[in-house]
């Protein structure tokens, strides 16, 4: 009888436990930017593309500005650094995996 994985429960020969654990320990950068007529932008980048849309909402919510998503960011209208962190370990992030540059 093969051994079983006592995370995933599959057995060891099939185990997916470190390929999930690499999947979701992906680093979420928030830094600022110039942008168009020297306005600043705040920047989150590693947000997994099948979480994006709910996480801009959230942030745009929670911070009460407007902003988008694009080429796998987004970007928010403001300089927001602090506040986007709080809010990322809000909406359930790990505080470990949000750099703020």
């Amino acid at each position: 009888m093969p051994e079983i994985c006592p995370k995933c429960g599959l057995p060891k020969d099939i185990c997916v436990c470190s390929v999930l654990d690499r999947e979701t320990e992906s680093k979420i950068k928030v830094y600022t930017k110039k942008a168009k007529f020297n306005r600043i932008v705040t920047i989150v980048e590693g947000i997994s593309a099948d979480e994006m849309e709910e996480t801009e909402k959230g942030l745009k919510h929670a911070l009460a500005c407007g902003g988008t998503s694009k080429d796998g960011t987004i970007e928010l209208q403001g300089d927001h650094k602090e506040n986007t962190r709080k809010a990322l370990i809000g909406m359930g992030y790990k505080e470990d995996v949000i750099d703020v540059i």
